[in-house]
């Protein structure tokens, strides 16, 4: 009789141990993903925050003279897809940094801080796609124009430019997904504490 209640106590003590382990590393991807959420919306941000490209163009004002050439610049901030993106990168960044402070601060898993850092991750997620979302068609257009209304493809003379609103894009879709990840681990925890 002694040996079942042990063995009960002790199988108890190892589902305790078990139990205790899976929460440490829980907590430890938690953290993990925060910081690599972080660091991603902040490097999207700022890859396309000092995305500029100026190059020569050659403009005929007159069919007979030659072409006189004139700079033109292109900036990240001339299309409001792009300025729509760096500030919800920025948002997802700042929120990611407040908390991953929160998360190291309540160690005891205070259910309403847990709470709503799950909401607002989940929000952080629907952010970022959107953004994500206007980024690349605001991209699309430059790489590819659109004949229908006239509107020419410039990708093929700010490549540069292009190319670096594409890497920060990318990034971006990384951090979405980090977030995205904080969201399915957290979300069998916020249920099971509400």
């Amino acid at each position: 009789m002694e040996r079942e209640n042990r063995a009960s106590v002790g199988g108890m003590e190892g589902d305790k141990d078990v139990r205790g382990a899976n929460k440490r590393s829980l907590r430890c991807s938690d953290l993990v993903l925060r910081f690599v959420a972080l660091a991603l919306t902040l490097a999207a941000a700022v890859v396309l925050g000092v995305d500029k490209q100026t190059k020569l163009m050659e403009v005929t004002t007159v069919s007979s003279p030659p072409p006189v050439l004139v700079p033109v610049t292109s900036k990240w901030h001339y299309l409001s897809a792009f300025v729509y993106f760096v500030v919800a990168n920025a948002i997802a960044c700042s929120h990611a940094a407040v908390s991953l402070l929160l998360t190291l601060a309540s160690r005891g898993g205070k259910k309403n801080v847990a709470l709503m850092i799950f909401i607002l991750d989940l929000v952080m997620v629907a952010l970022l796609f959107s953004g994500i979302g206007a980024a690349t068609t605001a991209g699309l257009l430059g790489f590819q124009g659109n004949k229908h209304v006239q509107w020419n493809k410039v990708c093929n003379k700010f490549e540069k430019f292009c190319n670096q609103a594409l890497a920060a894009i990318a990034i971006s879709v990384l951090a979405s997904l980090a977030f995205l990840l904080l969201v399915l681990l957290a979300a069998p925890n916020v249920h099971k504490k509400h």
